[in-house]
Order: structure tokens, then C-alpha cells, then sequence
């Protein structure tokens, strides 16, 4: 992956030490930060095209991090954190964040991550989307909104996330294993829970009746299925 600029902020030493040979080593330009405002100015100068994000810094909480950076770039964010409850990972996500690597971690595994991430954003820069639109719904992939009964509605980026994957694949199964590992990433392949916390938040958005939902349709023990009204 040559050309390309991964900026990393994190407070301590051994990581920055660690990950700048390792990242140099596979062709990354790598400029580091070890605050989290140091990180945000570092965009005025340095334009990457990932970051690497940990959530304890020593200025500012890498969640109120994460959603600042989101503002001003649309590059994938990885969050890498020893906080490993499922709140922390929500709110990261929720935040703007792509993905999230628990400490200790592999660099196997982060390189994974990351060219996973980069592919992911490359397809999605790739060309301009068509607005997706199914019964009352509009999904605007280029204004990142969604509109019901033409009424514009706030969602979260993990919440636009599942819905457009939900969108794309209308009249299809999709297995709690793929919206898992499309929306969140290979390690939450097995928390259904998770998921059936985000289907419930988006059907309380998108339904008039969530109880009895005629867009997202569970297929017991499986998936869902994304009616396709049109």
C-alpha cells in the first residue's frame, strides 16, 4: 500500500515505537500524535488516509476524539483500546469510529483491519451512489441522511451503517454473521444481542409501528430481511 498516510495518536511510547517501524514496514508514511488535540491539529498539516485512535488520553476522551476527527475527515478511524466492555465499544462506534482493536493486539491483525478498512472506504469513494429509496424511505449515501415520509432523521454512524447494508441487500436474507461482521467488525461475529439492539433502535426510527414492522423483518434464529417495497 504505498502513498499512504496513517496518523496515530496514542500517549504511550511502546506503541508509537512499535507501530511506526511496523506500519513504515508495509509502505505507510506515519506522523503520531500522544493527545488528542495534537491529533486534531495534526490534520491541518497531515492528511491520512487512516487513523489509529486510543481512547485514554491524557487531554480528552478518545470517544470525543473520535467524533471530532469524523467532523472534519472521512477516513476510516480504528480505535485501539485495552477497554474491552461492550459499552465503551458502542460509544466509539456510535462516535464515528470504524473499528475497534482490543489491546494487546497482533499486527497481523491490525494490518487486516486495516486494509479492510481502506478497501472498504475506497469502494465507497469509488463513484457516486444513487439515493436508495423503498417504500417511505430515502437513504442518501452521498449526504449521509436518511429521510421517512420525507422528514429528514438522525441516526448514528453504526445505526446508517446496518441500515444501508440492511438497504442495499432489499428482498434478501442477511445472517446476523454478516451484519455483524459488515457493520462491526470479525469480533463481534457471535453478539446477536448487539445487533438486535441496533435493528430495535432503527425500527423505532423508520416504522410507524415497531412492534409491527414492515420494513425489517426477522427471520427467527437467521437474520433479517429488508422488505423491498418498491
Amino acid at each position: 500500500m504505498p502513498d499512504l498516510h496513517v496518523l496515530v495518536i496514542d500517549d504511550e511510547p511502546a506503541i508509537a515505537r512499535a507501530l511506526r517501524p511496523a506500519l513504515q514496514g508495509h509502505g505507510f508514511a506515519v506522523a503520531t500524535a500522544d493527545t488528542g488535540r495534537a491529533g486534531i491539529s495534526q490534520l491541518e498539516s497531515f492528511t491520512p488516509d487512516l487513523i489509529l485512535l486510543d481512547l485514554g488520553l491524557p487531554d480528552l476522551d478518545g470517544v470525543e476524539v473520535a467524533a471530532e476527527l469524523r467532523k472534519r475527515t472521512g477516513v476510516p478511524i480504528i480505535v485501539l483500546s485495552v477497554r474491552d466492555g461492550e459499552k465503551d465499544k458502542i460509544a466509539a462506534l456510535d462516535g464515528g469510529a470504524n473499528d475497534y482493536v482490543t489491546k494487546p493486539f497482533g499486527m497481523g491483525e491490525l494490518m487486516a483491519r486495516i486494509r479492510a478498512a481502506l478497501r472498504h472506504y475506497g469502494q465507497g469513494a469509488a463513484a457516486p451512489a444513487q439515493p436508495i429509496v423503498i417504500g417511505d424511505l430515502t437513504l442518501d449515501s452521498e449526504r449521509h441522511e436518511l429521510r421517512v415520509r420525507g422528514a429528514s432523521v438522525h441516526l448514528s454512524p453504526t445505526e446508517y451503517n446496518l441500515l444501508e447494508t440492511l438497504m442495499q441487500n432489499a428482498g434478501k436474507l442477511v445472517t446476523h454473521r454478516t451484519l455483524l461482521h459488515r457493520v462491526w467488525g470479525a469480533e463481534y461475529l457471535g453478539d446477536t444481542q448487539l445487533l438486535r439492539v441496533y435493528i430495535g433502535q432503527l425500527r423505532a426510527k423508520i416504522e410507524e409501528r415497531p412492534d409491527r414492522p414492515v420494513y425489517i423483518v426477522t427471520e427467527p434464529g437467521i437474520g433479517y430481511r429488508f422488505r423491498d417495497l418498491q
